[in-house]
């Protein structure tokens, strides 16, 4: 064993100790809200596939029809020859959907997220940065990246933001404010027309990360963005949760992409993505705003599940959306609860730190439109039994 390898097993030695060891297991989406594992159906509540889009025929025809016309791959970066008339063209169909001037197709929201937030504060020089203490890591590695200190607010709490943006604020240059629109670990929402007043008040530009909203909330699934529409300067979201595929997107001024085509790394040194992914996207960009039925479905169960969980004295703090967490505390309770209920016949992820704050393991129960509501009632008896 090489002194790497003997480093390495020391770190994953305490890595262990710590209830926090993870490892890869080989699973499949399958229809129904159900999962194939080791042999086993599962009911799935951990897959991010809320729309049940993943395995749709017309996203599947779709990137089997571009992958046919484009080729497999996209033979270069954006700037180099990557840039075809599908990825345009898909780019103007996503700045339509989020009514915005313009759009950029990224490869994943952590490569988004980590690249856009270096690139934004490049330009803003002396800038105060304060971010909703909860952001997802992608944003927190963007920040590192700028090496540029945040001011951090408690979250959701927007009397804390104000009262930092007075007191840290008012003296710098400029002004960002980086929030999540849905909490992918909480599963509750911003208050993005209070954020974006404040935005205005302070003079701050407003960074509103929508993976877990695209498709789900807002009217015709455009995400909680578009109950404020005009008043966020920056949108990403993803492909890879209600979409159905994968990849992500910024959508803001034609300044603003104009701008990250020039100065964001990520975007800059990556292959583009490929037909098969973009013919995904345009499918499910044709589907997302007709399935109403589906998000008012995903919202029901939500609280039936959020009312049971409650019942049996789980703390599912202040979600009201289709991710619901049952918060344990210990990690090695957290762990154990997901296992039974898995040799029980449910699929129910278990967060441990980093993901989550010390304290406050829990399980991640995410809902998919596929779900029944004998689903939801199987897995609360499940949870009751397993307990």
């Amino acid at each position: 064993m090489s002194q790497l390898d003997s480093l390495l097993e020391a770190a994953l030695a305490r890595i262990e100790r710590a209830g926090q060891r993870r490892a890869l297991r080989a699973t499949a989406l399958a229809p129904g809200g159900r999962v194939l594992r080791e042999g086993r159906e599962l009911v799935d509540f951990s897959s991010n596939d809320y729309l049940g889009l993943a395995g749709h025929p017309l996203l599947v025809a779709r990137a089997r029809e571009w992958a046919a016309r484009y080729g497999a791959g996209s033979g270069a970066s954006r700037l180099v020859t990557g840039t075809s008339v599908a990825h345009l063209e898909l780019e103007a169909k996503i700045a339509a959907f989020k009514r915005t001037e313009a759009a950029l197709i990224f490869a994943s929201g952590w490569q988004a997220n980590a690249t856009i937030i270096p690139a934004l504060l490049a330009a803003m020089p002396g800038v105060a940065v304060f971010a909703d203490r909860l952001i997802h890591a992608s944003m927190h590695a963007g920040l590192a990246m700028a090496g540029v200190r945040q001011h951090r607010f408690r979250h959701n709490d927007l009397d804390h933001l104000e009262v930092l943006l007075a007191e840290k604020g008012t003296a710098a240059p400029a002004r960002l404010i980086l929030t999540e629109s849905v909490f992918s670990m909480d599963g509750d929402r911003a208050d993005l027309s209070r954020l974006a007043a404040l935005a205005e008040r302070y003079d701050a530009a407003l960074f509103v990360d929508e993976a877990h909203a695209t498709g789900v909330l807002g009217p015709g699934g455009r995400g909680l963005s578009a109950e404020v529409e005009g008043k966020i300067d920056l949108v990403m979201g993803t492909f890879s949760k209600a979409l159905g595929g994968f990849g992500a997107y910024v959508a803001g001024s034609r300044v603003l992409i104009d701008y990250l085509v020039n100065a964001a790394s990520g975007f800059i040194f990556s292959t583009a993505p490929p037909p098969a992914v973009l013919g995904a996207i345009d499918a499910a960009l044709d589907l997302v705003p007709g399935m109403e039925a589906e998000r008012v479905h995903l919202a029901a169960l939500g609280g039936r599940l959020r009312a049971g969980l409650g019942a049996l004295g789980f703390d599912h703090g202040a979600s009201s959306t289709q991710i619901v967490p049952a918060v344990i505390g210990p990690e090695r309770d957290a762990l154990a609860l997901s296992v039974r209920l898995e040799a029980a016949g449910f699929l129910a992820a278990a967060i441990r730190p980093p993901t989550v704050p010390a304290g406050t393991s829990r399980l991640r129960l995410v809902l998919r439109a596929s779900h029944t509501e004998a689903d939801v009632d199987g897995l609360l008896a499940a949870i009751k039994a397993a307990r």
